[in-house]
């Protein structure tokens, strides 16, 4: 049965692990476990030099069978003794990813352009009906002289002198844990490998230059205010013929004075004087299509919403409109003159508990009131 001293308990892999899956488990555990990463626990260097000596054993198809056959006494009397640290190769594979010693793959290949936010601010009517759109931006695009090369034209580029064509700079240190290989990039040519001889005079050698660049956005019907629109390729330049980002633009759209916006609907507010809410009254609202008339029901009372269909937003890329609504907001008349008051005084003599009865609830009334 496994042990906490048994090498393949350690590495968390059954007896019958290939040697892929005891690489992946020991690189993830010294992704884990590697004191640089683990500096606030002080068990970290113990348990990484446990896993280290379990690789060294378990990686090499020896050692793995004689430890398979006699356990650790058997490597031992062999003359193994665990160095704790496993393969260099295999933990910086684990940090930084593969070809970390050199090879082709050190190059830099093709990486994508940056993305690109910006913003764009339109009105509640252009919300409503879609508006092209013109944003301007700073972004690094491919220079036009080099084709993107970095050489003046018509010369050669060479091989990095200082990095011998591996676009990486290797520095050998050495640490309580023996010596450590740390690789980047080459300052010279960026990680590239290769250099122009005469670099392009328009960007000076790189590659890329930064323009400023307009470009029409097509902004659909129904949109809302804080949505994003992506336009693909127009962000930054890649590297070394990679594909540009993207460009984000962030759609705003500013409050109209008329209308507050639920979703599809709007909702605006009417003043209606006392006298009129109770005999009744048609009057014109405002609607993003110009004012239209609204009839007013004998009765209405404070804070009533009447509805007008069809006169909100249209929903994003879909035909139906919301809707528009109109909560009436019923005014008491102040500074009568003594003939106003007069007929006022004759009203209030004249009304009766029938005049005033209604069906609604204090839950309903309250509702209504507070806009619910």
């Amino acid at each position: 049965m496994p042990t906490a001293s048994d090498y393949y308990d350690r590495l968390g892999v059954p007896r019958d692990a290939d040697a892929d899956q005891i690489k992946k488990a020991f690189r993830r555990l010294a992704r884990e476990l590697h004191p640089d990463v683990n500096s606030d626990d002080p068990e970290a260097e113990t348990k990484f030099k446990a896993a280290a000596e379990a690789y060294e054993v378990l990686s090499d198809p020896d050692r793995r069978a004689t430890y398979d056959r006699y356990g650790a006494d058997g490597l031992r009397s062999g003359g193994f003794q665990p160095s704790g640290f496993g393969s260099f190769s295999d933990i910086f594979d684990a940090f930084f990813g593969g070809d970390v010693f050199g090879g082709a793959g050190g190059r830099g290949g093709p990486a994508q352009g940056g993305d690109i936010a910006v913003s764009a601010t339109i009105e509640l009517g252009q919300a409503a009906t879609g508006t092209p759109v013109e944003v301007a931006y700073e972004a690094v695009i491919r220079c036009e002289t080099c084709h993107g090369n970095g050489a003046e034209p018509g010369t050669p580029i060479e091989t990095c002198e200082r990095c011998g064509g591996s676009g990486q700079l290797r520095a050998v240190s050495r640490t309580p844990f023996g010596q450590v290989v740390r690789a980047t990039a080459c300052d010279v040519c960026h990680g590239d490998g290769r250099v122009p001889k005469s670099p392009c005079k328009t960007c000076r050698g790189r590659g890329r230059v930064v323009a400023r660049q307009t470009v029409s956005v097509d902004v659909p019907a129904g949109i809302s205010d804080g949505q994003r629109i992506r336009l693909s390729g127009r962000g930054h330049a890649g590297e070394h013929g990679g594909p540009p980002g993207d460009l984000y633009v962030l759609v705003r759209v500013a409050e109209d004075e008329r209308f507050v916006r639920d979703g599809d609907d709007l909702v605006t507010v009417v003043d209606v004087a006392a006298p009129l809410a109770a005999l009744g009254t048609t009057l014109d609202v405002p609607t993003l299509d110009g004012p239209v008339p609204l009839e007013v029901p004998a009765g209405t009372q404070p804070n009533e919403t009447l509805t007008l269909r069809g006169r909100g937003l249209p929903a994003l890329r879909r035909g139906r409109r919301g809707d528009l609504r109109v909560v009436v907001n019923v005014v008491i008349p102040r500074r009568l003159s003594h003939e106003q008051r007069e007929l006022m005084e004759q009203l209030s003599a004249s009304l009766g508990e029938e005049n005033l009865r209604s069906e609604e609830g204090v839950f309903s009334k309250l509702k209504r009131a507070f806009g619910a």
